[in-house]
């Protein structure tokens, strides 16, 4: 277990996005190690054969916009030409339902693993409108996983709930999540 500290209303903006990053591409490459692959020989530049392990086709990532996109580049540090879609989805102000204003995602992503990145899992209410949008376009539940850096129990249950057969990869489970965490990466606070 690693233990990040400086995620705090204190840390200066600078900390904070150094340390959310290093968090960021832990849970990536975790995530990472869920999807299927093949055994592959390598042969190095000195002409050596190596035996390793390569990505199957067929996956790609979504973030959930705005917080979802800091996981971006973590994921392109990986996987360099791995295809993004996105998704906006906000809380309607009168009733604070959920409610989808965007969605873009590779053409045949029906046929795709998921990587979903949306970092701060609160209520769970936006990633379950995010998921019923894939499923919309043809994305299996059980192929989606979920990258996330907080979530709460009642975040996490109630995505499970709706949708017992996504995999949820997070660093913490606690009953506060630190909701500033968008605001203060992109330095909107």
């Amino acid at each position: 277990k690693i233990k990040i500290v400086t995620f705090s209303r204190k840390s200066s903006r600078g900390d904070f996005v150094f340390s959310a990053d290093r968090l960021i591409r832990l849970v990536v490459e975790e995530g990472l190690n869920q999807l299927p692959y093949t055994e592959c020989t390598v042969t190095t530049p000195t002409g050596h054969k190596y035996e390793g392990v390569r990505f199957e086709k067929g996956n790609c990532g979504v973030s959930i916009m705005r917080s979802g996109e800091a996981m971006e580049q973590g994921l392109r540090d990986c996987c360099r030409s791995i295809r993004i879609g996105k998704i906006l989805i906000q809380s309607d102000e009168e009733t604070q339902r959920a409610k989808v204003y965007y969605a873009k995602f590779p053409p045949d992503i029906y046929r795709r693993k998921v990587l979903l990145m949306y970092p701060i899992l609160s209520t769970g209410n936006t990633v379950i409108e995010a998921v019923k949008v894939l499923v919309e376009h043809g994305v299996q539940p059980s192929v989606i996983i979920l990258l996330s850096l907080f979530s709460t129990p009642h975040g996490a249950k109630s995505i499970i709930q709706e949708f017992p057969e996504i995999t949820i990869l997070t660093t913490e489970v606690h009953p506060v999540a630190p909701t500033h965490f968008g605001q203060k990466y992109f330095g909107t606070d």
